[in-house]
């Protein structure tokens, strides 16, 4: 599950990125208005947190314009300002929720579970391919009740393929879905190998690993 996350505390942003990349989810962190804007204009986000105070174009900025190309991305903003007024503006603009610095970083978590877990468009409900379910707000897979555990680039692989049952995941989707920098994964042999260990680990499942030579991979039930 890709993350955008705009934050211009160096420190904060380090953090937060380490701690959301444990989490599950695979982050792209940037610390300027104007970048936050140009990885939007890349890539598809499952959700997405903007500090308010960002340079060159604030949080809030970054947000109208979100919004305004009619992207429909759950957007958690970030912020110290915990006037009323504030936080009704974010809103009203188009945020999702709104968190207030300082902030347990288990609070977030559940604020995004919560937003991921929301009907309608990038909030996408339970998942199921054969014994396989898939739950976006609980970052889970299980398989007949019990939890699937998996390292965090396995897991954004099964979790591409899912979301792509019962159609081909093209290898540059599933490097998307799992590395920040897909060219390098890309040239290399990387995707062959996490594959390889995902496989091991799906067969006390129904559902299997299909290699489409020259193109992808897909779930297959058996």
């Amino acid at each position: 599950m890709r993350l955008l996350l705009a934050e211009d505390d160096q420190s904060l942003q380090e953090v937060l990125a380490r701690g959301l990349r444990e989490a599950g989810y695979v982050v792209d962190s940037v610390q300027e208005g104007s970048r936050a804007i140009d990885f939007f204009k890349l890539y598809s986000y499952s959700v997405a947190i903007l500090d308010w105070r960002l340079p060159d174009l604030s949080g809030l900025e970054v947000l109208k314009w979100v919004r305004r190309m009619g992207i429909a991305t759950p957007i958690l903003v970030l912020t110290a300002r915990d006037a009323p007024q504030d936080r009704v503006l974010a809103l009203d603009e188009g945020a999702d929720d709104y968190l207030i610095k300082p902030f347990h970083f288990e609070e977030l978590l559940a604020r995004l579970r919560a937003l991921l877990r929301r009907p309608g468009g990038d909030r996408d409900p339970i998942l199921k391919v054969g014994s396989l379910t898939y739950d976006p707000a609980m970052v889970a897979i299980e398989s007949h009740g019990k939890r699937i555990d998996l390292p965090p680039r396995e897991f954004s692989i099964l979790e591409c393929l899912i979301r792509n049952y019962p159609n081909v995941a093209r290898r540059r989707a599933i490097a998307l879905a799992g590395w920040p920098e897909e060219a390098d994964t890309l040239g290399s042999n990387t995707i062959d190998v996490h594959i390889a260990r995902l496989r091991s680990k799906l067969v006390a499942t129904d559902v299997k690993v299909e290699t489409v030579r020259g193109v992808g991979y897909r779930l297959v039930r058996m």
